[in-house]
């Protein structure tokens, strides 16, 4: 049994925060000016009482203008927690969703806390890290949830899970196998089609989501689950999820790697697969937003590297079939990639803002004679193919990189744009 704990934040309580003492931010004088922390805003309303004098004194005199104090932008007055509950409102109904943007209601705190201690599943034992709505009841002064890793199906105790796996009839998610190479394995599995077994995976990976949102109706999503096997089954590593129909394109609405298989490639893995779907429906996809922050991350760096890999392969094969002169890659002009953005997206399935975005970050577009061009040096060249070369190192130590095969991949969209 392995423990699994990768994060190291934690939520604070409502007994540690003082409500008595609340420092309220202080307008402060800026040029005759009353100028609101809050806002920004400055306002010529002055006080008669506490009227400044600014100018250098004069001989002649002159009358003191007279300010509207009506006119006085008032800080507005923080609201202590036991105000929603004197007003009789709920925090923590449909439509406020437990807050408000008034800020007269308070935070659930049934979401804000986690109610999960520990959670088992498989080999593994990992501690959750954000809320997840199972059964009050269940989990509530439990030590470990335990989750049957073929069907997940949750339960109180290891003696449970004994008995339950003796009858239990799944040894591999229940949907169609789009993909095999060597133990790593896609299934799709229908929402519609399986509903509890969608149901528990969406309240599984809620423990490790802060910003997913778990609903009971699970039809309008297809989930691509992502197994390893062996001799006792297949063994859910992650998945992502994604609409049916996406007037935006959204190529993924989810995506959860398990913290006992992070930081080992499965995630760029899930999402260099969620744009062969793209491409095959003949579509420029993107996730939806916003992002986690492991999966901010896994999405810059995979997006960097493909683009990177298109550009420095389209420079060689520039470099072939024009017979470029050695001296004229100190050139600006040498450096110059003739591949436009549209053609980027058309051979990576990305959308244009994600491509743009990309390029920005790794400083590859320049402003040049009235037009931006998209320009990648020798260096960056170099770097790139160092990277390349530890990835190909780390492979031979025995941490492959793992790569989509798309012979190994077996999927037709239903209707292609």
């Amino acid at each position: 049994m392995f423990l699994v704990n990768k994060r190291l934040d934690g939520w604070v309580g409502e007994d540690r925060i003082n409500f008595a003492n609340v420092l309220r931010p202080i307008p402060t004088v800026d040029s005759g000016r009353i100028t609101s922390p809050s806002t920004g805003r400055s306002s010529r309303a002055v006080s008669e009482a506490s009227e400044v004098s600014l100018s250098t004194p004069s001989n002649s005199p002159r009358k003191k203008k007279k300010y509207n104090t009506s006119r006085v932008e008032v800080m507005p007055q923080l609201e202590s927690p036991t105000t929603s509950q004197a007003s009789g409102e709920d925090p923590t109904s449909p439509g406020s969703k437990g807050m408000s943007t008034s800020g007269s209601h308070k935070f659930d705190e049934k979401l804000l806390t986690k109610n999960v201690a520990m959670v088992e599943l498989g080999r593994y034992r990992m501690i959750p890290w954000y809320f997840s709505p199972y059964p009050e009841k269940l989990v509530n002064g439990l030590e470990c949830l335990v989750i049957c890793e073929f069907c997940l199906k949750y339960m109180e105790s290891v003696d449970r899970l004994r008995r339950h796996l003796q009858k239990c009839p799944l040894r591999y998610p229940p949907g169609k196998e789009i993909y095999r190479n060597g133990i790593i394995s896609f299934f799709e599995v229908d929402g519609r089609k399986q509903p509890e077994y969608t149901r528990n995976l969406c309240l599984l990976s809620k423990l490790f989501l802060d910003h997913k949102s778990v609903e009971n109706d699970t039809d309008v999503f297809l989930f691509y689950v992502m197994t390893v096997a062996d001799n006792t089954g297949f063994h859910l590593v992650g998945y992502f999820s994604k609409s049916k129909i996406s007037i935006e394109n959204f190529n993924v609405a989810c995506i959860l790697t398990l913290p006992s298989y992070q930081k080992r490639g499965y995630g760029k893995l899930m999402i260099e697969l969620s744009y062969e779907l793209s491409k095959r429906e003949g579509k420029l996809g993107t996730p939806e937003k916003p992002l986690s922050d492991f999966g901010l991350l896994s999405y810059r760096s995979y997006w960097s590297k493909t683009i990177l890999d298109i550009l420095c392969s389209y420079k060689k094969e520039l470099t072939k079939s024009d017979a470029m002169k050695e001296e004229g890659d100190d050139d600006n002009d040498g450096d110059m990639i003739g591949m436009s953005i549209e053609q980027i997206c058309d051979a990576t399935a990305m959308q244009k803002d994600d491509v743009v975005s990309t390029l920005q970050n790794l400083d590859l577009l320049k402003y040049y004679k009235r037009s931006y061009v998209i320009v990648l040096t020798s260096e960056m060249m170099k770097t790139h193919k160092k990277k390349l070369k530890k990835e190909a190192a780390a492979s031979k130590k025995g941490f492959p990189a793992l790569k989509l095969d798309r012979k190994c991949l077996h999927w037709a969209p239903k209707c292609k744009k």
